[in-house]
């Protein structure tokens, strides 16, 4: 930000824009603004933005910034709108430049098994053109049908599958991105491996657009996957399916999924769509294995045994394909089911796999001693958990009254050596939490790197580290 400059002096007018793009990638109607304010977080502050912007293509996204870092106004970058942090949230007098517009595949190469696409490429529709290739590619957030990989790469997205295959990061090879200064960069490589100067490209994987907007991307792909084996294990109470996760993690074997639906969950997706999946247990694990051959059912049979030492009240390895598929789609119904019930407050804590079982028993003493009924959802594998809060909309007092529940969750997560945030990212929800988790000599580093890519000060302020 200049100096002197503030969030009142931030302001821009439509006209000023008018004249950088054409006019149907400008929007200015307040009541389409609207639809533009915020992310999917509950209870996250917002503003009004002064203008939102769809750029077509590069040059325009450098145009937009360029001019917006000459006079100080800030810039919020956004794609679906599906994030949980607040992080895409539109601040006073900035302007949204929304990547909607930019939903290209621009090219897929089966023999380097690579894709390049630009960032509002629905992830859902990646995975299909890379599975019509013989490719895939692996990151998988519950939200893949709505978010996009710009907004995957801005939060370091995970998913079901990323207990073995990985995170968003691990897929990101190369960038294109416009900094704070309204210079285009390209970041990365295309090759295999490099060793030529800084992870400048990993830098930006999980910046939540406060270092650049990421206008390309380069990610590495992966073979067809081999068949899948389901198995599925009922338990009385979260501590027991906790053991179960620790013995897997102890058994050696790497699930190609590893979920836990508990009751509230459960009950909450019965409630819509009357599957029954309340009818076997209070605690619902699923867990996949996708090594080839004879081994991936040996996998299968080793989860299934870990299930059962760890007092599974039913257990079961699937030999219906289509019965496993409902059972994971399921999971992936289990946030809409809680919205219908009111407002979901959803934390996004990751603590040690072997901690698993102690975090879920905290949850539910952190419950019972402030009165509340924590929903628990988590990718179990790799220690990833999504305790949820259901609260009446409107309610401001029951709202700040979850917000309490969860900031003493992220407190009992940090105290076991866990993280704030596992792929949500931290936007305004996770700020306090993280000064929490990082030394001050650690958060002065990346401020620094902030200052160095956005040396105005106007991407996407107020944002994971305040200046």
């Amino acid at each position: 930000m200049r100096p002197g400059a503030n969030l009142a002096d931030m302001t821009t007018t439509p006209c000023d824009l008018a004249g950088l793009l054409p006019a149907d990638r400008l929007i200015t109607d307040p009541a389409r603004l609207a639809s533009f304010a915020h992310d999917e977080a509950a209870g996250a502050p917002y503003a009004l933005p002064a203008a939102v912007v769809r750029p077509r293509d590069t040059g325009e996204v450098a145009a937009v910034v360029a001019y917006c870092a000459e006079r100080g106004v800030p810039v919020v970058a956004r794609g679906a709108g599906t994030g949980l942090s607040g992080g895409a949230n539109a601040v006073e007098g900035c302007v949204v430049v929304s990547f909607a517009a930019m939903d290209r595949v621009l090219s897929i190469d089966p023999d380097e098994r690579l894709a390049v696409v630009q960032p509002g490429v629905v992830n859902d529709h990646l995975r299909a053109a890379c599975a019509a290739k013989g490719l895939w590619y692996p990151p998988d957030p519950a939200s893949a049908p709505w978010s996009t990989i710009g907004g995957n790469v801005a939060t370091n997205a995970g998913g079901v599958c990323c207990v073995k295959y990985g995170v968003t990061r691990d897929y990101v090879l190369g960038l294109e991105a416009v900094t704070g200064r309204g210079e285009v960069v390209r970041l990365g490589r295309r090759t295999a491996k490099s060793s030529a100067g800084f992870e400048l490209a990993g830098l930006l994987v999980g910046s939540e657009g406060t270092l650049g907007l990421v206008t390309e991307i380069t990610l590495r792909l992966r073979g067809e996957r081999a068949q899948e084996h389901t198995v599925v294990g009922y338990f009385d109470d979260l501590p027991s399916a906790g053991r179960a996760v620790a013995h897997v993690v102890a058994s050696g074997v790497v699930p190609s999924a590893l979920e836990l639906v508990d009751r509230y969950c459960l009950r909450a997706v019965d409630e819509w769509k009357n599957m029954g999946l309340t009818d076997g247990g209070d605690v619902l694990l699923l867990a996949r294995c996708d090594a080839p051959g004879a081994a991936g059912l040996q996998e299968a049979d080793t989860v299934l045994a870990c299930f059962e030492a760890a007092g599974a009240t039913w257990s079961a390895r699937s030999a219906d394909p289509a019965e496993a598929d409902a059972l994971f789609a399921a999971r992936r119904l289990v946030y809409p089911a809680l919205e219908r019930l009111g407002m979901v407050l959803s934390e996004d804590i990751c603590v040690p796999r072997t901690l698993v079982p102690e975090m879920l028993a905290r949850l539910e003493r952190t419950a019972e001693s402030n009165g509340v009924r924590i929903a628990s959802l988590a990718h179990a594998g790799d220690g990833n958990l999504h305790p949820m809060l259901v609260v009446p909309r409107g309610d401001e007092r029951q709202l700040a009254r979850g917000r309490e529940v969860f900031e003493e969750v992220v407190d009992q997560a940090i105290a076991l050596g866990g993280t704030v945030t596992g792929e949500h990212g931290v936007g305004l929800l996770k700020m306090r939490g993280l000064a929490r988790e990082l030394s001050p000599a650690v958060v002065d580093l990346h401020r620094g790197i902030k200052r160095v890519w956005d040396p105005a000060g106007i991407l996407n302020p107020g944002k994971v580290f305040t200046a």
